[in-house]
């Protein structure tokens, strides 16, 4: 298409380095996301061929340490964020009618510091030795290892979440401001909201942790005692600091998946999502408790039995706005005319999976009963129960689901349920035996355990399931390959979908909307359905549209800060300062470069609207 001759158009992979548009950098999260997500399957597949049998020597001792250390860190901080992040780069604005994000460039910066900063702490493997102390970083185990580990885990999180952390407000002010008309927060997408729940609790939570790190990187770089009793430090300082984080992170990554199952189940139920403003509200209230709850991972610390109580109060009451949500999705599946194909079947899995992963939260929220269970592997069960039963199959969910939207291509249905059935039954096979491993007394984060202990037989099983969902996810890649082949080509509709994102032709334009649509209901593509209209009914005339030109100052301003990473790990502060002086140089020229963008002519989007491109 031709532009205005101040948009150069790039291709290959200068294209993906440079580029700004929010649909790219959402395939781009959802590729790295991807790759983390089978680096951290891998460290998880190999903890439990080691625990598979008793006195097992296979990976032992530090080795260990370091794959349930990364493990748990891959999968958090670079896998599902990123995944959920590229869903939401992808999803939201075309579900708010918008033409981008707020901040296209911001966006992209956000991207790339994730990417590197996921780079930097797995490089850690081959520069000495990955982060043994946990996924949580508990002082004193954090402060006192001397090798480097530690430091390329406070370094790489800090530079990721700073991209979460723009991502974040990025997505608030795009869906606060740049909503189409008729769009009333009231008729946005559950998607939407979640996605927009989930953005404030960004804003808030992740200062926290960015605080945390700043602390532990002064305590290991220069010595500081913020953590040292022996010097008037405290420990508990990094608990609070990293769980009043941490807790919310927990519905940063659960609220995008109940959006998902939210939009999956309306559209295969062909119903329009029962008890909507409930659904709503439960989301916000979700996200308000979820700072009110991080004492719940420190019930045995000893800050007494008033403290104890008052948290566990609040974590009972987070399950009732959750049980809301189970029951209205209960509900708009009841009566519907269901079609069971690959996302339906992931979301009604994560129904019950979920259902159980809170009832063992409940009981995890009682702290005289915490005593016995804390640090067990009940709690492994119960949190896999969550994350993996709840967020992992929301996030297949949504793949399923989306596919169409963001790669112009179906996912084969036939491998697809392969893949559902495998992950499903593996996934069970190994989280549901490891309650019963807790309540026998098996401790968490321990790489061997004792024959004779009765311990044997469900640590076996628990293996088997994990190859199982490792099979599972094999068989996803395959579908994906087998995807690129014309034959699995898309419609624009191909779920007969309800909301803004269905409305646009395959490949979704650069502009999205060649004419903002307006939106006259909840389900606005449905409205137009039921009144007889092929297409949304526009909300203004073909005009010129502007956009943003690709830059690769996100890539070097991110790039700059993975070299200063190196720099505080290794005490280099040339290195440091030069990485440093990239960050402000790249910063300084997007300062005084007059970008203004490029525009598509009126002319060109009727051509685009008269072919059937837009």
């Amino acid at each position: 298409m031709a532009t205005h001759e101040s948009h150069k158009k790039r291709s290959g992979l200068m294209d993906w380095l440079t580029t700004v548009d929010h649909k790219k950098i959402g395939i781009l999260y959802l590729l790295a996301g991807g790759f983390f997500f089978l680096i951290g399957g891998l460290e998880a597949v190999l903890m439990r061929i080691q625990l598979m049998e008793p006195d097992s020597k296979i990976f032992t001792g530090e080795l260990y340490n370091q794959l349930l250390t990364m493990h748990g860190t891959t999968m958090i901080f670079l896998a599902a964020m990123p995944i959920i992040f590229g869903f939401m780069n992808a999803i939201v604005p075309l579900q708010l009618g918008a033409r981008d994000v707020a901040f296209p460039y911001v966006n992209a910066v956000g991207f790339w510091l994730f990417f590197f900063g996921g780079v930097l702490l797995n490089l850690s493997w081959f520069l000495g030795g990955a982060p043994e102390a946990g996924w949580t970083a508990y002082a004193p185990l954090s402060t006192v290892a001397e090798d480097t580990g530690v430091d390329f885990y406070v370094l790489g999180l800090q530079i990721a979440g700073a991209g979460t952390l723009a991502g974040g407000i990025n997505f608030l002010v795009t869906i606060i401001n740049m909503r189409a008309p008729g769009m009333t927060f009231m008729r946005m997408p559950l998607f939407t909201w979640a996605s927009f729940v989930t953005s404030g609790l960004i804003l808030f939570a992740f200062p926290a942790l960015t605080v945390g790190f700043f602390l532990l990187m002064f305590e290991r770089v220069f010595d500081a005692n913020f953590f040292n009793p022996d010097m008037g430090g405290n420990i508990l300082i990094w608990e609070h600091i990293f769980w009043i984080f941490g807790h919310p992170e927990v519905y940063i990554l659960i609220l995008p998946a109940f959006g998902i199952i939210s939009e999956v189940i309306s559209t295969f139920s062909n119903k329009r999502l029962f008890g909507y403003s409930a659904m709503v509200f439960a989301t916000v209230l979700i996200g308000f408790l979820g700072f009110m709850v991080w004492v719940h991972h420190m019930f045995t610390v000893g800050l007494g039995p008033v403290a104890n109580s008052i948290f566990a109060v609040a974590t009972m009451a987070i399950a009732i706005p959750t049980g809301v949500k189970i029951f209205n999705w209960i509900f708009t599946m009841w009566g519907g005319q269901i079609r069971f194909s690959t996302a339906m079947l992931f979301a009604v899995g994560f129904v019950p999976t979920f259902v159980m992963g809170g009832v063992t939260g409940v009981m995890l929220s009682v702290p005289a009963a915490d005593y016995q269970y804390h640090d067990s592997y009940f709690v492994v069960a119960h949190f896999h129960y969550v994350i993996v039963g709840g967020l992992i199959l929301g996030l297949f969910s949504g793949l399923y689901y989306w596919y169409p939207r963001m790669f112009n291509r179906v996912l084969n249905e036939t491998l697809g349920k392969w893949n559902f059935w495998l992950f499903f039954i593996g996934f069970h096979l190994t989280f549901f035996p490891q309650h019963w491993l807790g309540l026998m007394g098996m401790p968490r984060r321990v790489y061997t355990y004792m024959s004779g202990q009765d311990l044997d037989g469900a640590n076996f099983v628990s293996t088997i399931g994990a190859i199982l969902m490792g099979a599972g996810t094999i068989v996803l890649l395959i579908n994906i390959i087998i995807s690129a082949s014309s034959k699995y080509a898309t419609t624009k509709d191909p779920w007969d979908g309800r909301t803004l994102e269905w409305a646009m032709p395959v490949p979704t334009p650069e502009y999205n909307f060649a004419q903002t649509p307006l939106v006259r209901g909840l389900d606005a593509l449905y409205v137009e359905k039921t009144a007889g209209n092929g297409d949304m009914t526009p909300a203004e005339p073909v005009g010129e549209i502007h956009m943003p030109n690709g830059s690769i100052l996100p890539f070097i301003l991110s790039l700059g800060m993975f070299i200063s990473g190196f720099g505080f790990i290794y005490s280099n502060w040339y290195v440091a300062g030069a990485g440093l002086g990239l960050v402000l140089i790249t910063m300084f020229l997007r300062s005084i470069i007059d970008d203004h963008g490029y525009h598509i002519h009126k002319e060109e989007v009727e051509a685009d609207i008269k072919g059937g491109r837009a």
